[in-house]
């Protein structure tokens, strides 16, 4: 975004640098922190929440901070901040009630964690940007519908490839084409990957395991497609999406005529991936524009002769570009991804492999679910469990090997918030869905 680079810089010689505060310290919050640090005028990342304080410390140390602070108090954290010193701290709340933080990023792909902390932070006022497809795509609405009323801004960030998507969408929207389909390019796709499979790759580049499962298994693209349903009002054609395969390397343009263009070229349009293209791994829009003259241009600026036009982006950054999204929402007020309105797409659980009776659910990225992505209409009337819901969940019943799980087939663990603000979420968009679901949970604190 052009504005960002100036604004940031005017606010480096102003001297009212963002204040950022992080929490988590994985292998993209590094990548964040190494941005900010080393790349990024106008913004400090003043202080990391972690569980792992070790890993927030290395964090700031390979980013080249000559000192970094341990805080437990409030007084400490505000201390670290005044005299400009990078803070560690395992308590995320500590960050969330600072009034020296403009903004709160949340990178630790967390569900549980993840929900008490971008609400506390809603609730104190603070910006909430995530780096959270799974927690965006099982209450975003609600967590969206809360920032509004709060007047801060929430969204997912630039560089994953649903923030992409959403940039390219806006544009082609911007020039007078109309968004149709929403694409992801993916290199592999096979629900049946598990941490086992995945380890060697998870080790080669320094990755958390149950994460690069969710790549290979297909959950995250799943939740990525989900969100940018969700902000743009788009569906999908099919329970899992078309997800053509493609001889590797297959150009774009040719590679996206594997797409039913009958499917979704009239109506609100669909979100899909494609496994093979190039240049991958990218994102792309199809589009279309009725006006004869228009068209014509489009033809001699190479983009065909339609109906269809593609526009692409070749590649997506992930943590250099986070700060684009955060100076979006702090300068701006402006979401780089956001949900638009209830649940459009739904990411629903799906056993990876056969499952037994009394078994407990494992969650995003491991050995027994993976997440595929159907039309929340049809989610709600058949009463299938969110994949952001699942991992705790006992099984009442056997279930086969790529069977949709329902909330009748689980027990739900007590206590949980993810729970509670699920349910009130259903409650919120309860004329929008139809009728609120029953999911015989007590929305009890």
């Amino acid at each position: 975004m052009i504005l960002v680079d100036k604004a940031l810089a005017e606010r480096e010689t102003a001297g009212r640098p963002i204040r950022v505060g992080m929490i988590g310290a994985g292998f993209m919050g590094r990548g964040v922190v190494l941005q900010v640090m080393t790349a990024v005028k106008g913004m400090r990342l003043v202080a990391i929440a972690c569980r792992n304080m070790e890993s927030a410390r290395r964090a700031y140390v390979e980013a080249g901070a000559a000192e970094v602070r341990a805080v437990d108090t409030a007084a400490a954290l505000d201390a670290a901040i005044a005299h400009d010193i990078p803070a560690i701290t395992e308590d995320w709340r500590l960050l969330c009630a600072a009034g020296d933080i403009d903004v709160i990023l949340e990178v630790t792909g967390s569900l549980e964690y993840a929900a008490h902390a971008v609400s506390a932070a809603i609730a104190a006022g603070k910006h909430a940007v995530l780096m959270n497809a799974e927690l965006d795509g099982t209450v975003g609405p609600l967590l969206k519908t809360k920032a509004d009323a709060a007047g801060v801004i929430y969204t997912n960030v630039d560089g994953d490839q649903p923030g992409v998507e959403m940039n390219l969408y806006r544009f082609v929207q911007g020039i007078g084409v109309r968004p149709v389909l929403c694409g992801n390019i993916k290199g592999l796709q096979d629900p049946y990957r598990n941490p086992t499979t995945q380890e060697g790759f998870a080790r080669k580049w320094g990755q958390n395991v149950h994460m690069v499962t969710s790549f290979a298994d297909g959950t995250k693209i799943s939740f990525e497609q989900a969100i940018v349903a969700n902000a743009t009002g788009m569906r999908v054609g099919r329970r899992g999406m078309f997800g053509p395969t493609v001889p590797d390397g297959t150009p774009l343009r040719e590679a996206a005529e594997a797409l039913p263009a009958e499917q979704f070229i009239e109506g609100p349009g669909i979100v899909d991936y494609l496994v093979g293209a190039a240049p991958g791994p990218g994102v792309f829009v199809l589009g279309t524009i009725e006006h004869a003259t228009q068209r014509h241009y489009l033809d001699l600026y190479k983009l065909g002769s339609g109906p269809l036009y593609c526009f692409y982006t070749p590649y997506h950054l992930c943590h250099f570009e986070v700060p684009t999204t955060l100076a979006r929402a702090v300068l701006f007020g402006d979401a780089t991804i956001a949900p638009a309105g209830p649940m459009e797409v739904e990411v629903v659980a799906t056993a990876k492999v056969d499952l037994t009776a009394g078994t407990t659910l494992d969650g995003v990225g491991h050995y027994l679910t993976y997440g595929q992505c159907e039309n929340a209409d049809i989610a709600r009337s058949e009463r299938l469990l969110p994949m952001g819901i699942a991992g705790g969940c006992t099984l009442r019943r056997d279930i086969p090997r790529d069977q949709v799980l329902t909330y009748d087939d689980v027990e739900i663990p007590a206590g949980r918030l993810i729970d509670r603000l699920r349910a009130e979420q259903d409650q919120l968009f309860a004329d929008a869905y139809g009728k609120p679901i029953r999911q015989g949970l007590a929305v009890a604190g």
